[in-house]
C-alpha cells in the first residue's frame, strides 16, 4: 500500500511541478537519482542521463532569469503551454507505468490535466502580478514559484501522503482562484481595449 502510494505521489508531485517549472522538476529528478539519494523507477531513470540533466539544467538556467523579467515571463509561459502539459503528461504515465502499464494511460490523462491547470494558475496569476509597475512582485512570485516545484517535488519523493494531502488543498485553492484570475484579466482585456479603441467623434446639434 505505502509503495502504492509513493507511486501515485510521484507520478502527480511531477505532473503537478512541470506546470509550474518543468526544468526544474526534470533537473531535480535527475540529480537525485544520479546522486543515489532517491531510486527512480526504471522508466524515468533515463532522466539520470547526464545529456538530459545538462540540457535541463541549462534550460533552468535561462527560465530562471526570464522568468523574473515582466512581459518575458508572459511570453515565455505562452510559448509553454505547448511543452509543459505534454510533458507532465508523459512523465505522469512514466512515473507509475511499471506499477501497472494499464494506469499510465489513466495517469497520462489525469496528469496532463494537473500541469494544465497549475500552468494556467501561475500564467493567470503572472499576468495580473505584471500590472504592477515595480518589478520586486514579479522577482518574488518567480522565486517562491521555484522554491515552490522544487519542495514540493521534494515532498512528494520522500513524504507521500504529506504531499496528497497538500495537493487536495491545492486544487480546491486553485478551483477557487481561477474564477478571480479570469475576472481580474478579462478586466483588464476590457480596460485595454476601451483605451485603444478609437471614440467616434460626437455629432454636433445643427444651428
Amino acid at each position: 500500500m505505502h509503495e502504492m502510494l509513493a507511486y501515485i505521489a510521484l507520478s502527480m508531485g511531477v505532473a503537478w511541478a512541470s506546470g509550474i517549472n518543468l526544468y526544474a522538476a526534470i533537473l531535480v529528478l535527475g540529480l537525485l537519482g544520479s546522486s543515489g539519494n532517491m531510486p527512480l523507477p526504471e522508466a524515468l531513470q533515463a532522466l539520470q542521463n547526464p545529456l538530459v540533466i545538462g540540457v535541463a539544467g541549462l534550460m533552468y538556467f535561462i527560465e530562471f532569469f526570464a522568468d523574473k523579467i515582466p512581459g518575458v515571463d508572459n511570453a515565455w509561459d505562452t510559448l509553454h503551454t505547448f511543452i509543459r502539459i505534454p510533458a507532465g503528461a508523459v512523465l505522469a504515465a512514466t512515473a507509475i507505468a511499471e506499477v501497472e502499464p494499464s494506469l499510465a494511460i489513466a495517469a497520462a490523462l489525469v496528469g496532463g490535466g494537473l500541469t494544465a491547470g497549475t500552468h494556467l494558475t501561475k500564467t493567470s496569476s503572472r499576468l495580473l502580478v505584471n500590472t504592477s509597475p515595480e518589478p520586486f512582485s514579479n522577482i518574488g512570485i518567480s522565486l517562491a514559484e521555484d522554491a515552490l516545484a522544487i519542495g514540493g517535488l521534494w515532498a512528494a519523493l520522500h513524504y507521500p501522503l504529506l504531499f496528497l494531502i497538500f495537493l487536495a488543498i491545492f486544487l480546491l485553492l486553485m478551483i477557487w482562484l481561477l474564477p478571480i484570475l479570469y475576472r481580474g484579466i478579462r478586466g483588464i482585456y476590457d480596460a485595454l481595449r476601451r483605451f485603444f479603441r478609437p471614440q467616434k467623434p460626437e455629432h454636433l446639434p445643427e444651428p
